[in-house]
């Protein structure tokens, strides 16, 4: 039986990343019937969020003071979501689908590799003007992924080039012209056969 370990390589998120990853988290946990009663309660976690939010926008102002607090409430939040992947582990450290539904990523224990699953679209977003932010299910065992956008149908799709990303949770893809819908799919990378097979595809504008 395997052992899945939480990946805890959030700590080295940037800080616009730790924050957000801090929000799937909350959300993910909220009203899910595997992890009933996380040690740190979702509501404090969301204040260590909220207060790591206000001293990142102070620091953001300059100053060692302001930069030191930002640090503090980063190491609490941190401290708090590895109490939360503990917990998490314990539960779920033999059903990676569980793992997985928190949240959490899964260490990569399969020496041997196997296939990997294809990753699917949780979102597409226009938060940059000739640019679209997509975001993925992580799947387990993947060391990287893969997203692709292009133009036409038919089987006839004109594919740009590859972006390549070692994370989920947000794969930008630039140089898009406005007015434009794209097509757009991902695949993992690792496993037994190097790649998935590619995502469904989803359709999005550029703006």
């Amino acid at each position: 039986m395997t052992n899945y370990r939480v990946n805890i390589g959030f700590t080295e998120y940037s800080d616009g990343d730790l924050d957000e990853f801090t929000t799937n988290i909350v959300t993910n946990l909220t009203g899910n019937a595997s992890f009933p009663a996380p040690p740190v309660k979702l509501a404090d976690l969301s204040k260590l969020q909220t207060a790591f939010e206000t001293a990142l926008a102070a620091a953001a102002q300059g100053g060692t003071q302001l930069t030191a607090a930002k640090n503090e409430a980063r190491e609490a939040l941190e401290d708090a979501l590895r109490i939360e992947a503990t917990y998490v582990q314990s539960i779920a450290s033999h059903d990676l689908a569980m793992l997985l539904s928190s949240g959490f990523q899964a260490n990569n224990t399969n020496r041997a590799q196997t296939p990997l699953d294809i990753p699917s679209i949780t979102a597409i977003t226009n938060d940059i003007t000739t640019q679209l932010t997509v975001r993925l299910q992580p799947v387990g065992n993947a060391r990287a992924y893969q997203v692709r956008a292009g133009t036409g149908n038919n089987g006839n799709t004109a594919w740009l080039p590859t972006v390549d990303s070692t994370q989920a949770r947000r794969v930008m893809l630039p140089n898009l012209t406005p007015g434009t819908t794209y097509t757009v799919q991902a695949r993992a990378v690792g496993g037994a056969t190097g790649y998935s097979d590619w995502s469904d595809p989803v359709s999005h504008m550029a703006t």
